[in-house]
Protein backbone atom coordinates (compact mmCIF):
# COMPACT_ATOMS: atom_id res chain seq x y z
CA UNK A 1 0.00 0.00 0.00
CA UNK A 2 1.42 3.39 -0.99
CA UNK A 3 1.51 6.32 0.99
CA UNK A 4 -0.72 7.93 -1.43
CA UNK A 5 -3.80 5.57 -0.55
CA UNK A 6 -3.08 6.61 3.01
CA UNK A 7 -2.67 10.25 2.20
CA UNK A 8 -6.00 10.11 0.19
CA UNK A 9 -7.76 8.25 2.63
CA UNK A 10 -7.29 11.18 5.04
CA UNK A 11 -7.88 14.11 2.42
CA UNK A 12 -11.02 12.94 0.03
CA UNK A 13 -12.81 9.79 1.65
CA UNK A 14 -14.81 9.37 -1.66
CA UNK A 15 -11.96 9.56 -4.19
CA UNK A 16 -10.25 6.87 -1.80
CA UNK A 17 -13.63 4.44 -1.78
CA UNK A 18 -13.77 4.95 -5.25
CA UNK A 19 -10.03 3.98 -6.25
CA UNK A 20 -9.99 1.27 -3.43
CA UNK A 21 -13.68 -0.20 -5.28
CA UNK A 22 -11.25 0.10 -8.56
CA UNK A 23 -7.98 -1.64 -7.34
CA UNK A 24 -10.10 -4.59 -5.81
CA UNK A 25 -11.90 -4.77 -9.41
CA UNK A 26 -8.98 -5.32 -11.15
CA UNK A 27 -7.37 -7.57 -8.74
CA UNK A 28 -4.78 -4.96 -7.67
CA UNK A 29 -4.52 -6.31 -4.12
CA UNK A 30 -0.92 -5.44 -3.17
CA UNK A 31 -1.82 -1.48 -4.08
CA UNK A 32 -5.12 -1.66 -1.52
CA UNK A 33 -4.84 0.51 1.43
CA UNK A 34 -5.83 -2.84 3.65
CA UNK A 35 -5.95 -1.34 6.87
CA UNK A 36 -8.40 1.39 5.91
CA UNK A 37 -10.25 -1.22 4.26
CA UNK A 38 -10.58 -3.22 6.75
CA UNK A 39 -11.84 -0.59 9.30
CA UNK A 40 -14.77 0.76 7.23
CA UNK A 41 -16.19 -2.55 6.71
CA UNK A 42 -15.94 -3.24 10.39
CA UNK A 43 -17.50 0.16 10.45
CA UNK A 44 -20.36 -0.77 7.90
CA UNK A 45 -21.70 -3.42 10.54
CA UNK A 46 -20.86 -1.43 13.47
CA UNK A 47 -23.67 1.49 12.03
CA UNK A 48 -26.31 -0.81 11.64
CA UNK A 49 -25.99 -1.87 15.42
CA UNK A 50 -25.93 1.74 15.85
CA UNK A 51 -29.13 2.00 13.92
CA UNK A 52 -30.79 -0.97 15.50
CA UNK A 53 -29.79 0.36 18.99
CA UNK A 54 -31.40 4.14 17.67
CA UNK A 55 -34.66 2.61 16.29
CA UNK A 56 -35.04 0.32 19.40
CA UNK A 57 -34.61 3.45 21.93
CA UNK A 58 -36.92 5.92 20.01
CA UNK A 59 -39.72 2.85 19.65
CA UNK A 60 -39.24 1.82 23.26
CA UNK A 61 -39.24 5.49 24.80
CA UNK A 62 -42.48 6.32 22.77
CA UNK A 63 -44.01 3.09 24.33
CA UNK A 64 -43.31 4.35 27.80
CA UNK A 65 -44.25 7.65 26.98
CA UNK A 66 -47.99 6.29 25.76
CA UNK A 67 -48.19 4.59 29.09
CA UNK A 68 -46.87 6.90 31.53
CA UNK A 69 -48.95 10.01 29.91
CA UNK A 70 -52.01 8.40 27.53
CA UNK A 71 -53.16 11.64 27.46
CA UNK A 72 -50.51 12.78 25.48
CA UNK A 73 -50.89 10.70 22.97
CA UNK A 74 -51.08 11.51 19.69
CA UNK A 75 -50.28 11.25 16.10
CA UNK A 76 -46.49 12.18 16.18
CA UNK A 77 -45.97 9.41 18.80
CA UNK A 78 -47.90 6.66 17.08
CA UNK A 79 -45.91 7.81 13.93
CA UNK A 80 -42.79 7.52 15.59
CA UNK A 81 -43.68 4.13 16.47
CA UNK A 82 -44.66 2.89 13.37
CA UNK A 83 -41.46 4.73 11.75
CA UNK A 84 -39.26 2.81 14.08
CA UNK A 85 -41.10 -0.53 13.65
CA UNK A 86 -40.78 -0.26 9.81
CA UNK A 87 -37.40 0.77 10.32
CA UNK A 88 -35.85 -2.25 12.70
CA UNK A 89 -37.67 -4.73 10.09
CA UNK A 90 -35.96 -3.07 7.07
CA UNK A 91 -32.58 -3.39 8.76
CA UNK A 92 -33.21 -7.15 10.37
CA UNK A 93 -34.46 -8.12 6.85
CA UNK A 94 -31.54 -6.82 4.95
CA UNK A 95 -29.50 -8.17 7.47
CA UNK A 96 -30.93 -11.24 9.27
CA UNK A 97 -27.63 -11.59 11.70
CA UNK A 98 -29.33 -8.25 13.17
CA UNK A 99 -31.68 -10.41 14.85
CA UNK A 100 -29.66 -11.92 17.53
CA UNK A 101 -28.31 -8.14 18.32
CA UNK A 102 -31.88 -6.96 18.59
CA UNK A 103 -32.85 -9.74 20.79
CA UNK A 104 -29.95 -8.72 22.88
CA UNK A 105 -30.38 -5.08 22.65
CA UNK A 106 -33.70 -5.27 23.67
CA UNK A 107 -32.80 -5.33 27.58
CA UNK A 108 -30.02 -2.92 27.27
CA UNK A 109 -31.42 -0.29 25.83
CA UNK A 110 -34.88 -0.60 27.90
CA UNK A 111 -33.64 1.06 31.04
CA UNK A 112 -31.97 4.36 28.85
CA UNK A 113 -35.55 4.00 27.13
CA UNK A 114 -37.20 4.70 30.42
CA UNK A 115 -34.93 7.39 31.39
CA UNK A 116 -35.45 9.46 28.64
CA UNK A 117 -39.20 9.21 28.44
CA UNK A 118 -39.30 9.59 31.85
CA UNK A 119 -36.77 12.72 30.86
CA UNK A 120 -38.67 13.92 28.17
CA UNK A 121 -42.37 14.02 30.44
CA UNK A 122 -40.82 15.31 33.36
CA UNK A 123 -41.65 12.75 35.41
CA UNK A 124 -38.35 11.17 36.84
CA UNK A 125 -39.51 11.89 40.45
CA UNK A 126 -42.50 9.99 39.95
CA UNK A 127 -41.21 6.70 38.72
CA UNK A 128 -42.50 4.07 41.32
CA UNK A 129 -45.70 5.70 41.30
CA UNK A 130 -45.87 4.95 37.53
CA UNK A 131 -45.71 1.03 37.76
CA UNK A 132 -42.70 0.99 35.50
CA UNK A 133 -41.44 -2.39 35.14
CA UNK A 134 -37.86 -2.91 36.41
CA UNK A 135 -37.26 -5.39 33.08
CA UNK A 136 -38.35 -4.75 29.42
CA UNK A 137 -41.87 -6.15 29.51
CA UNK A 138 -42.05 -6.99 25.56
CA UNK A 139 -40.29 -9.24 23.28
CA UNK A 140 -38.54 -8.51 19.87
CA UNK A 141 -41.02 -9.63 18.10
CA UNK A 142 -43.93 -7.40 20.22
CA UNK A 143 -41.40 -4.71 19.30
CA UNK A 144 -41.59 -5.57 15.72
CA UNK A 145 -45.31 -6.71 15.07
CA UNK A 146 -47.22 -5.21 18.09
CA UNK A 147 -49.91 -2.51 17.48
CA UNK A 148 -48.99 0.58 19.78
CA UNK A 149 -52.63 -0.06 21.36
CA UNK A 150 -51.64 -3.42 22.25
CA UNK A 151 -47.92 -2.58 23.68
CA UNK A 152 -49.09 -1.75 27.29
CA UNK A 153 -48.08 -3.20 30.54
CA UNK A 154 -50.30 -4.25 32.95
CA UNK A 155 -50.52 -2.07 36.50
Amino acid sequence: MSVLAKTLYEADFVAWADRTAELLRQGRMDEVDMEHLIEEVEGLAGSDRHAVSSQLLRLMKHLVKQQIQPERRGRSWIASIDGAQSQLQLKIDQSPSLGPFAEEAVAKVYPRAVRVALRETGLQSQKEQLGIPENCPWSLEQLLEGDPEDLRWSK
